[in-house]
């Protein structure tokens, strides 16, 4: 498997493989306000990004509780845990492990994640 090292990722950089359920993913500050419930951890880490930081992909998790966010345009697939996702105005998602899932920027979100949750994503902003 071939070691990644983010600060050298370019978009010219060559192709590369990640085990996803095994990668070293590094602690995310979460916003004390989005928490709703539990004691949520964020981890995560930044694959790719474009030259001009528009699109990201990566690899993001995070443990059980509730939390509130406003989503940018992203598809990710889920690797591992379980959550339900409800969309304010929207549908409420159930996602589990091999699940895709696509929200919409500003899609406001309220995550409870019953099963530490890592999924696979992409991001454009």
């Amino acid at each position: 498997m071939t070691t990644f090292d983010h600060a050298a990722a370019t978009p010219a950089s060559p192709s590369f493989a990640v085990h996803i359920p095994d990668a070293a993913l590094e602690v995310e500050p979460l916003d004390p306000g989005q928490i709703v419930s539990g004691e949520p951890v964020v981890t995560g880490k930044v694959l790719w990004e474009s030259e001009d930081g528009k699109q990201l992909r990566g690899i993001w998790q995070i443990t059980p509780g509730v939390v509130t966010d406003t989503e940018a345009n992203e598809l990710f697939v889920v690797v591992s845990g379980r959550a339900t996702i409800e969309v304010e105005g929207g549908d409420t998602l159930e996602v589990g492990p091999g699940d895709a899932c696509v929200l919409r920027e500003g899609d406001r979100t309220t995550w409870t994640v019953h099963e530490t949750l890592r999924k696979a994503y992409h991001i454009s902003l």
